[in-house]
């Protein structure tokens, strides 16, 4: 019997490649609207980040996710983000 692919995703923050289940995705849509994806099945661009706090404090020092979205971040995301990390603690 086959084993199932599991689908790896790199965190922005560390740098690992994870299981995408693991992971928080962030998406800009078409639009150029920019919100978290819970569900991972949004349409859009997306970007990951781990479920650990260390990891969005490397993410939003260092401007990662801007760069990976191409476009200013709204502080509504970040604060939206740390919500959910805060969950996974």
């Amino acid at each position: 019997m086959k084993t199932k692919k599991i689908p790896l995703r790199m965190c922005l923050g560390c740098g690992e490649m994870l299981p995408k289940r693991e992971l928080i995705r962030v998406v800009k849509s078409s639009e150029g609207e920019i919100s978290l994806d819970v569900t991972g099945k949004k349409p859009g661009r997306g970007a990951y980040v781990c479920k650990k706090s260390e990891c969005f404090a490397k993410m939003r020092k260092s401007r990662r996710l801007e760069s990976k979205l191409a476009g200013a971040i709204p502080p509504e995301v970040y604060e939206k983000l740390e919500e959910e990390l805060q969950q996974y603690e």
